[in-house]
């Protein structure tokens, strides 16, 4: 039997401040593929689960076609909507040349959050391995409004809602989240 080539982690579970209030957002779902439909969409339906199950609010859910121009448009309407405070995108992540999310991020970022797809990527190696290399997730902050690019794979949904969204988007999350920063996202 061949040996795992690294160690399986454990990871802390940082405990909730039960002292805070929760404070439900709202975000937004984007799948980016040139195949999928609502009707089998899973993990688009995987995250819309996720995001309602935690509390948060879906406030609109879309999928686009791998077109950098359409996927810029659909975050800039997002990025000028007061309700929506984060948007998440499945999909377009990969290495081929259909695979234009990040680019399409760079065209709408205000600024990167480089720590979110180096440990996407950390994590995910857990699941696939040296596999992850090929993986592009990665967030940006975009005239106060969080986006989140995560893979198209089931996998690679559940590594970034599990592992990381979930809990950097509840406000009782120690000893930081992302929730407590948004009211000074806009400061100049």
């Amino acid at each position: 039997m061949l040996k795992p080539l690294a160690p399986q982690l454990e990871y802390p579970a940082l405990p909730l401040d039960e002292s805070r209030i929760f404070k439900p957002i709202n975000i937004a779902l984007l799948t980016v593929s040139d195949t999928r439909t609502f009707a089998d969409d899973t993990s688009g339906d995987i995250l819309a689960d996720r995001i309602v199950e935690a509390g948060h609010k879906l406030v609109d859910r879309a999928i686009e076609r791998d077109d950098a121009s359409r996927l810029v448009a659909r975050l800039h309407g997002w990025i000028d909507n007061d309700d929506v405070d984060c948007g998440i995108s499945t999909g377009g992540t990969g290495l081929t040349g259909r695979d234009i999310t990040p680019e399409a991020f760079d065209r709408v970022k205000t600024k990167d959050i480089p720590g979110f797809g180096e440990l996407f990527r950390w994590l995910s190696y857990d699941s696939i391995g040296t596999s992850t290399l090929q993986s592009r997730a990665c967030a940006v902050l975009a005239r106060g409004t969080y986006i989140f690019a995560l893979p198209g794979s089931n996998g690679g949904v559940k590594d970034g809602w599990d592992k990381i969204l979930v809990h950097q988007l509840d406000s009782r999350h120690k000893p930081c989240n992302f929730v407590e920063l948004m009211p000074r996202l806009r400061e100049q």
